[in-house]
């Protein structure tokens, strides 16, 4: 090989090379050319590797090629509008899409903690198998609930709650994976717990102090974490039936899909953990505690069915863009 034809014939392709490296934005056909030119300079270098190897020639193709690979195969970076579109489109259209686990979830999760709630509030034997009755009665007495909320500063106290909450909320999405059963347990575990807390001051006459601290925040906060659990089960059961979908790629897509729920379900928590830290133990009468509380829910479900709904309508699933997941192997519909 010629060297001296070959820089000859090539050079100008070298030099519209890095003149496109050197640009920080591209348009469409210059990204085209781009990669056309990385992969011919790819060529060259191979060619001039194998048959002429020149040390200084073969350093700067080298350099050259490896600044291209960088330009055409760095991640995407995010950006602001990313964000604006997760949470105008992927999200509420992943709410909406997951709505026919997460509602059904809801509803029987509640029932639930209503008939735990009816059966220590009615049977005195099951009382007394919770805790001794000076317990009980040290637990429901007037202001010691209360006080549960206002002690520790509110905003230590909103970064807490919200903490755990998210916690509880992304064990459920993970857990999922795992057949379905640790989000059956982990959602009874909650159930109980509430379902004990109204029996017990139920049983004491104090089932509306109880209700007014917990509805203002409790709405939104349960709504998330029923979101989460019904996620969860829906990715267990992707599991069990994937569908006309490879399981693996069916698993990739949910999997993504409950990625960027568990990030939706951060913000819609840390709003719950801000009405529970500056509502719920605020001086502000049941009433309006509890209008904040039922406001902030409303919100929610219009968030989920309007918005929600005009993006699925629109093609939106909460997953990735087609361009973002790589390339999959067509199933049989």
């Amino acid at each position: 090989m010629d060297l001296d034809v070959f820089v000859a014939a090539h050079e100008a392709e070298w030099r519209r090379l890095e003149t496109l490296l050197r640009r920080r934005r591209l348009t469409g056909p210059e990204a085209d050319e781009l990669v056309s030119l990385y992969q011919r300079a790819t060529t060259h270098l191979s060619l001039i590797s194998s048959a002429a190897p020149d040390p200084q020639l073969t350093g700067r193709l080298t350099r050259l090629v490896a600044r291209a690979r960088s330009k055409v195969t760095a991640p995407r970076r995010a950006r602001a509008r990313d964000l604006t579109g997760f949470l105008a489109h992927d999200f509420p259209a992943a709410l909406y899409r997951t709505r026919t686990w997460w509602a059904p979830t809801a509803v029987a999760s509640l029932l639930v903690a209503a008939l735990i709630g009816w059966w220590v509030a009615t049977h005195p034997e099951v009382r007394s198998a919770i805790a001794a009755p000076a317990e009980l009665r040290e637990l429901t007495r007037p202001g010691d609930y209360e006080a549960y909320y206002s002690s520790h500063p509110a905003t230590s106290f909103a970064a807490q709650v919200w903490t755990n909450n998210a916690q509880a909320a992304a064990l459920c999405l993970v857990l999922g994976a795992f057949l379905c059963l640790p989000v059956v347990a982990v959602l009874l575990l909650n159930m109980v717990n509430i379902g004990v807390g109204i029996g017990l001051m139920a049983s004491a006459g104090r089932l509306d102090t109880f209700l007014g601290l917990l509805v203002p925040h409790g709405l939104l906060e349960l709504t998330a974490v029923f979101v989460a659990a019904g996620t969860g089960l829906r990715l267990g059961w992707t599991v069990i039936d994937p569908g006309p979908r490879r399981r693996r790629d069916a698993l990739a897509q949910e999997g993504r899909a409950a990625l960027g729920m568990a990030l939706g379900l951060a913000l819609v928590l840390l709003v719950s953990g801000v009405i529970e830290a500056f509502v719920t133990p605020s001086g502000l009468p049941t009433w309006a505690r509890i209008t904040i509380g039922v406001a902030a829910e409303a919100a929610f479900l219009v968030y989920v069915y309007a918005v929600g709904g005009r993006a699925a309508r629109a093609g939106r699933t909460g997953d990735l863009a087609a361009d973002e997941t790589g390339s999959g192997v067509p199933v049989a519909t």
